[in-house]
């Protein structure tokens, strides 16, 4: 539990985000959620490394994951609907490193993309908290996994990675739900709204507006796994292992 309980915590802040409008109210305008999110990532890595469950040759494999997964995004940033292959090293990295792993090669992923591609904006804090889902999402099953990743481990993450594609997209669309649709009396938002009626409003807008472009992403996120998970996963279980070390008595 003790790998959980950090970005857990963390995750928190991401749900107050997220939810907020469901609850019969607007995220004020003055709301910092670029300082939440860049405090949230920075006290994570600091606990993990503090309390050495990182070390400097895990931050050095979180920084070359990141930047091969920003290298991805941007060179697809023209994708088939939603999809786009930044996915696959994240769920890759969470399946067999853990979920506080995952999340933070999920969440430096979107902000070096950002950074580079000058794609920054009030999106980019609900971007990091998605896409660091995705990578605690394939952590959790990944505490199932074989120490040599087999078809059971590629069929596994296949699922998470069908799943978590609509969980994205419809995490994201929080964002554009509330400003475009806002006062739409069957799909839209307005403040003072009943919980439930809220449910049913997004739950219709999605439907209606992004579940068939977010079954790209999710269907391209089941097809690089088949076809590339198990090597990725092998490698990344030897540099597990010879970046994990025990200590034993005399």
């Amino acid at each position: 539990m003790k790998n959980v309980l950090p970005v857990g915590a963390v995750s928190l802040v991401g749900l107050v985000l997220f939810c907020w409008p469901f609850f019969g109210s607007g995220l004020p305008d003055n709301t910092p959620a670029w300082a939440l999110m860049l405090a949230c990532v920075a006290g994570l890595l600091l606990v993990e490394t503090g309390t050495r469950q990182m070390d400097s040759r895990a931050i050095a494999l979180l920084a070359a994951l990141a930047a091969i997964d920003a290298a991805l995004r941007l060179a697809f940033i023209v994708g088939i609907g939603g999809f786009n292959p930044i996915f696959f090293l994240v769920l890759c990295a969470g399946y067999v490193f853990g979920t506080t792993f995952g999340f933070m090669v999920g969440a430096l992923s979107i902000l070096v993309s950002a950074l580079v591609g000058g794609g920054i904006g009030p999106w980019v804090p609900y971007q990091v908290f998605g896409l660091g889902w995705v990578g605690v999402a394939a952590g959790l099953a990944g505490r199932w996994r074989h120490s040599t990743p087999g078809f059971r481990d590629v069929i596994a993450l296949a699922a998470v990675g069908a799943v978590m594609g609509y969980v994205f997209g419809a995490l994201l669309d929080v964002t554009v739900w509330i400003p475009v649709y806002r006062g739409n009396p069957t799909l839209g938002w307005s403040a003072g709204m009943p919980a439930a009626t809220a449910v049913q409003h997004f739950a219709r807008f999605y439907l209606l507006t992004s579940f068939a472009y977010d079954s790209f992403r999710a269907g391209g996120n089941v097809v690089m796994v088949l076809a590339l998970g198990a090597p990725v996963m092998a490698a990344l279980s030897r540099l597990r292992a010879r970046l994990t070390f025990e200590v034993v008595p005399a």
